[in-house]
């Protein structure tokens, strides 16, 4: 046993000094970092513009002393920034995400990029071995402090005020041109957890009995054959010749698609893989990728046969002339009537909104309109990337849409261009309620107009509210913003109790717009309640998306311009309609025929 003991410390001790040999010495240039932003994407120091100097500080979202810390890191911010010091926070969570990443930089309200250090490459390049340690490099790329931000606050405690503020003074020499004086500092902290060896997996997963329900549960819904996902997962060859993607796209959570907070709200629409479920895929894909035996293969999904989501609609509207879209420029928003009147009261089940071809259709929003106008209370649906149809069947509380008598759709569209000359055609699908009706769906929009955000900001903050006038039930939230939106957040201000998180989205993608579908029954508010959303938008240079850091951005229905759409679905929860409708015609047959709710006023 004793034996066993003094090995294992002489590894351990061979370890250590294996990892303090190569350590990077300060003074030492840096070649490159290679690390994954908030929206998952690849970026390099380079990516970081030139700088006098760059800050580089190692985080986790737990590690008490890195919470401790950031607030000291954004003063510093504050106050370097402007000088030419780049700061950066680097996440080497080994368990945590790039969502839980991006969520903290909501937390601290901090406008500097906060990245993902998944392999500990830039750790290892700048020699770190603890949280919350910063490194320091200059305009030259070398490495001319590490350690510290100050000795404030320690292990054991903290001082009332530091005896040394060692980052700050070290950036004072860096941009007067100084040797830094104190170089080096040690480190209270979390000491970071470097992946080690894989062990030896005697029970690999095989892709039959293990990987293929998964995918065809969560994946091939999209990555089947004619799917709208570019390749199939749904058999063991196809599944095995993108190992590695999928591999990828799990571990950084971008598929299947979802964007919410898991700290944040319960939603029926989440397909997000369990735990257990990523670590048998990276398992797998990490193995010999057995395909297995072939008797312990799922029974393959079935699918609707039909081109539309929401199953054959009843009835299909579509445009009477095509759209032609030149091959390059900026096409202005096209807005018209679809050929089709209502003629009595009709009530809607499903909607979609299919394009013919949607490779030229960015988004397009849909409203009925009467002789009272078009507005936002007549808003229906939108066709938005990686968006999906409205089907009120899946909420049990007989809801649907109510269409007044003598309506008529109406339908906003933003085409972009490919590169060559394209046509399109728009038809809307609607399916009629075959249950009782009991309530109808309200909605709320806050949309604020008076938008100028700062050039070179990197989180500008945006807020817009409306108050409830009638106690509901929230059904669903959706947030659409352009290309400098990096975030929003959704509350709920009851009075006398305190504030409530509804949906937080840490890291808003512009090519994913999701509709975030409430649990039933889970969001009851009285009369009186404040719904607020708080976005942030990121209109730096380090935004790899944003089409001019040096302006100011005003509202504008233009990708090149911003907006703040917060949407809030609802029904009224005093509401009891009692309406049957002709499952042919969504006209009525029995019930309260016409009762409407109060609409929602936004103050």
């Amino acid at each position: 046993m004793r034996y066993f003991i003094l090995l294992i410390v002489a590894c351990y001790a061979v370890s250590v000094a294996t990892a303090a040999e190569i350590r990077p010495a300060v003074g030492e240039t840096v070649a490159d970092l290679r690390f994954k932003d908030v929206r998952a994407l690849p970026r390099s120091l380079a990516d970081l513009g030139k700088k006098q100097a760059f800050v580089f500080a190692f985080t986790t979202t737990n590690c008490p002393l890195v919470r401790r810390s950031m607030p000291k890191l954004i003063d510093l911010d504050a106050r370097f920034g402007p000088r030419g010091v780049q700061f950066v926070s680097v996440n080497v969570g080994p368990d945590e995400t790039i969502r839980d990443m991006a969520s903290q930089a909501i937390e601290f309200e901090a406008s500097f990029p906060f990245v993902k250090d998944a392999d500990f490459s830039c750790a290892r390049s700048l020699g770190a071995t603890r949280t919350p340690e910063v490194v320091v490099l200059n305009s030259e790329r070398k490495i001319v402090y590490r350690g510290r931000i100050d000795d404030q606050v320690r292990l054991g405690g903290s001082r009332l005020e530091p005896t040394r503020r060692d980052l700050e003074e070290a950036l004072n020499d860096v941009l007067a041109g100084r040797e830094v004086v104190v170089s080096e500092t040690s480190v209270d902290g979390c000491l970071l957890t470097f992946p080690g060896r894989p062990p030896l997996d005697l029970h690999p997963p095989t892709f039959n009995r293990d990987v293929a329900p998964i995918l065809n549960r969560c994946c091939a819904e999209c990555h089947r054959d004619d799917g709208v996902a570019p390749f199939s997962l749904v058999s063991y060859p196809n599944a095995r010749s993108h190992a590695e993607m999928v591999a990828e796209v799990v571990v950084d959570q971008r598929m299947p698609p979802w964007y919410a907070s898991p700290k944040h709200g319960k939603f029926r629409n989440d397909p997000s893989l369990t735990p257990v479920e990523r670590h048998v895929l990276l398992r797998w894909v990490a193995s010999d990728r057995l395909e297995g035996d072939p008797g312990d293969a799922p029974k393959p999904r079935s699918f609707l046969k039909t081109d539309w989501k929401i199953g054959e609609p009843d009835l299909v509207i579509s445009m009477i002339d095509e759209h032609q879209i030149p091959a390059t420029g900026y096409v202005d928003y096209k807005r018209f009537l679809l050929p089709y009147v209502f003629m009595n009261e009709t009530w809607l089940e499903a909607i979609e909104i299919r394009p013919d071809n949607r490779s030229v259709v960015h988004h397009c929003n849909m409203a009925y309109a009467t002789t009272d106008g078009v507005g936002h209370k007549t808003f229906i649906t939108g066709h938005v990337p990686g968006g999906q149809p409205m089907d009120l069947s899946r909420f049990d509380e007989g809801v649907a849409f109510k269409i007044p008598q003598f309506a008529v759709l109406g339908l906003e569209v933003h085409y972009t261009t490919t590169g060559k000359e394209e046509r399109c055609r728009i038809s809307v699908g609607l399916r009629f309620p075959r249950k009782t009706i009991h309530k109808r769906l309200q909605n709320f929009l806050l949309d604020p107009h008076g938008i100028a955000i700062e050039p070179g900001h990197g989180a500008f903050p945006i807020r817009s509210s409306v108050m409830l006038t009638q106690d509901v039930t929230l059904l669903g939230l959706f947030a659409h913003m352009h290309l400098r939106g990096k975030d929003m957040t959704f509350f709920a201000d009851v009075p006398n109790q305190p504030r409530q998180t509804l949906l937080q989205i840490p890291n808003y993608n512009f090519g994913w717009q999701l509709a975030y579908e409430i649990a039933p029954g889970v969001n009851r508010f009285p009369a009186g309640t404040r719904i607020e959303a708080l976005a942030h938008y990121d209109n730096s240079s380090f935004n790899p998306y944003n089409p001019d850091p040096g302006r100011v951005v005003r509202y504008g229905q233009q990708t090149f311009d911003e907006m703040f759409n917060g949407y809030g679905f609802f029904v009224d929860n005093h509401e009891n309609l009692g309406l049957t409708v002709d499952s042919k015609t969504g006209v009525v047959r029995s019930g309260r025929l016409g009762q409407n709710s109060a609409e929602q006023d936004v103050e």
